[in-house]
C-alpha cells in the first residue's frame, strides 16, 4: 500500500484519476464524520444522502485544489471545503422555516441593543424583560432558533478591509494559506472582534462553544461532559451563537 505522501505526489505530478480515487478512499471518513456531527442537530426531514453526497464534492475539490507542498494538513484543508459543501446544501434546501428565520433576528437585534445600552452582554431576566416573555418562554424560543445557529459560523460577514463582499466567519478561524494581504487584514478584524466576544461570553456559554466549535463534541457529548440534557446544552450554545452574531454585525457595521 502506498503511503499518503506518495499517493499525493503521484496525483499532483500526473492528474492520475486512479491516484484521485485512492485520495477519495484515504478521506472519505472527513465526510462522514462532518455529516453525522452536522446532522444530528438537524429534523428527520433533512436526506442524509443528500448531505452526503454534497460532502464528496467538497471532498473532490479539496483534493484537486490543495497543495501539499504549502505545509498545510489536509484534514484541516479539507474538512473546511467539505463542511463548506455540506452547509452550501442545507442553505440551497432552505430547510429552516421563514419564521423560525424572524424569531432569530428578532433575538439577535435584541441582544445588540441591549448590549449598547447595558455596555456588557445581558443577562437572562434582561432579555426576558425586553421580548415580553417568562424565562420558560424564553428558553422555549431559543430551542425554537436552533436550526439558525448550526450553521452560525458559515454565516457571511461584510469585510470592510478586501475587495470580496463578503467574509464567513469560519474564515477567521481558519484560513489555510490565504495570499492576500488585504483579505487578512479582514480575517485579524474579525477574529479580534470575535475573540473579544467570546471572551465576554458566561462561563457556561464560552464552555459549550470551545467544545462544540473547536474540540468538536456534539451536543450529546457536551451534556454529558457538563452533566446536563442534550436540550439544555442546545439552548444554550443557540443564546452564546446568538450574542456572538450581534457583537459582530454591530461592530463590523459600526
Amino acid at each position: 500500500m502506498a503511503s499518503i505522501d506518495t499517493l499525493w505526489a503521484d496525483y499532483k505530478a500526473t492528474q492520475s484519476k486512479v491516484a484521485k480515487d485512492k485520495l477519495l478512499a484515504e478521506y472519505a471518513h472527513i465526510v462522514k464524520y462532518i455529516v453525522y456531527r452536522i446532522a444530528i442537530n438537524l429534523p428527520a426531514s433533512v436526506d442524509r444522502e443528500d448531505l452526503i453526497s454534497a460532502g464528496i464534492i467538497g471532498l473532490v475539490k479539496a483534493i484537486e485544489s490543495f497543495e501539499p507542498e504549502r505545509g498545510f494538513k489536509f484534514e484541516t484543508f479539507g474538512g473546511h471545503k467539505v463542511r463548506g459543501a455540506i452547509l452550501d446544501e442545507l442553505r440551497a434546501l432552505d430547510w429552516v422555516p421563514r419564521s423560525v428565520r424572524q424569531k432569530s433576528r428578532e433575538l439577535q437585534r435584541v441582544f445588540a441593543r441591549l448590549e449598547n445600552e447595558l455596555g456588557r452582554m445581558p443577562y437572562d431576566d434582561e432579555v426576558c424583560a425586553a421580548l415580553n416573555c417568562s424565562m420558560a418562554q424564553y428558553e422555549e424560543l431559543l430551542s425554537e432558533v436552533t436550526p439558525t445557529t448550526i450553521i452560525s459560523l458559515e454565516e457571511a460577514m461584510p469585510d470592510r478591509q478586501s475587495d470580496s463582499k463578503e467574509l464567513k466567519i469560519i474564515e477567521t478561524i481558519e484560513d489555510p494559506g490565504s495570499d492576500n494581504p488585504l483579505k487578512e487584514m479582514g480575517f485579524n478584524e474579525v477574529k479580534n472582534i470575535l475573540k473579544e466576544a467570546i471572551a465576554a461570553l458566561p462561563e457556561k456559554e464560552k464552555l459549550v462553544v470551545a467544545l462544540y466549535h473547536y474540540e468538536e463534541l456534539t451536543l450529546k457529548e457536551i451534556g454529558v461532559v457538563l452533566n446536563i440534557s442534550e436540550s439544555r446544552v442546545s439552548q444554550i450554545h443557540s443564546k452564546a451563537i446568538l450574542k456572538l452574531r450581534a457583537k459582530l454585525v454591530q461592530k463590523i457595521n459600526a
